[in-house]
């Protein structure tokens, strides 16, 4: 096959129909299908590549897509309202430009896994970390618009636990996310519903002004990670005030959201943040080519596990 003109063969705003596959010889040939999901690992010392399917995530695409295209049963009236608020089949709504694919579907299936009929969701299984509360992961392309979908799990959780205060599905208003670093941290400030430039108007995420306004009574905390730190213990204080408790870590690190209690997490980059030991995962070679501290890398999610612990995490997004 001769030389494609162009890599780009997908629009952005609806669901890929078609893909470059590689043959034999390093040349690429259009297969009329998405993409199946997987990755490749590239062994640079054996100069070798070998792909690595995920039919979970295939499954679970296949699901939320008749999930989807049934009109989303089994979501509350406010969730189904934003769906469709979303999607804007009837471009209705005054925003600039429409969601991408992949945002739409990001936060389509968090809401899938929770509040799906069970029939959607019959013989699917998610593997967890090990930890005490679940861990959910969007993964998303680098420029994709992640902060986007942060601002669309925000305001559904928080517009439904302030709907329904009592609903057994565990919705919450007190949101706690957490920064890679303070750059990001700096960033994502426009997920606060009360700065300037927020994501909330921004991209007009509430189909009504009161929805709006019941937003801003969401209780929000961005912290950089480096906050879950345990603190040192002070070797030539006067006044030995021992290892810091559960409790006294919890309020510090949560500050105003210390009387919050299922609260929902929502980890920006949280491919820094192992639970498991992270040489494991990346070798220590690896790990001082990206910076990454092998001594801290599991202190995030560990800092995580203490306020479970004392305040209970209902909920976490890793994206």
């Amino acid at each position: 096959m001769a030389a494609p003109t162009s890599l780009i063969i997908n629009s952005a705003f609806t669901e890929p129909q078609q893909h470059w596959a590689e043959n034999p010889d390093r040349s690429l040939r259009l297969e009329p299908m998405r993409r199946p999901a997987g990755y490749e690992i590239i062994d640079t010392r054996e100069n070798t590549r070998r792909q690595v399917a995920i039919p979970l995530v295939d499954t679970i695409r296949d699901r939320v897509r008749q999930w989807r295209l049934d009109g989303w049963p089994g979501t509350t009236a406010v969730t189904l309202g934003l769906l469709q608020h979303w999607w804007d089949a009837d471009k209705v709504s005054r925003r600039q430009w429409p969601f991408y694919f992949c945002q739409l579907e990001a936060i389509e299936t968090l809401i899938w896994h929770l509040e799906a009929l069970p029939e959607y969701r019959q013989g699917i299984y998610i593997q967890g970390d090990g930890g005490e509360f679940e861990r959910l992961c969007n993964k998303m392309a680098t420029g994709s618009g992640k902060t986007t979908v942060m601002a669309m799990i925000i305001t559904w959780q928080v517009l439904n636990a302030l709907t329904y205060p009592k609903s057994p599905r565990k919705y919450s208003s007190a949101i706690f996310l957490v920064a890679p670093g303070l750059t990001v941290k700096s960033r994502l400030q426009v997920l606060m519903p009360g700065h300037e430039a927020n994501y909330y108007d921004q991209f007009e995420l509430c189909p009504s002004e009161a929805l709006r306004q019941k937003l801003n009574r969401a209780d929000i905390l961005i912290e950089n990670w480096h906050t879950l730190m345990p603190l040192k213990e002070q070797e030539r204080s006067v006044v030995k005030k021992g290892k810091e408790s559960d409790e006294a870590y919890t309020r510090r690190v949560l500050g105003p959201l210390a009387n919050a209690k299922n609260l929902v997490v929502i980890n920006d980059e949280a491919h820094h943040a192992y639970r498991k030991p992270a040489d494991i995962k990346v070798s220590r070679a690896e790990a001082e080519a990206f910076g990454i501290d092998l001594d801290e890398a599991t202190r995030w999610v560990e800092g995580l596990d203490r306020i479970h612990k004392t305040r209970r995490i209902a909920r976490c997004y890793d994206l």
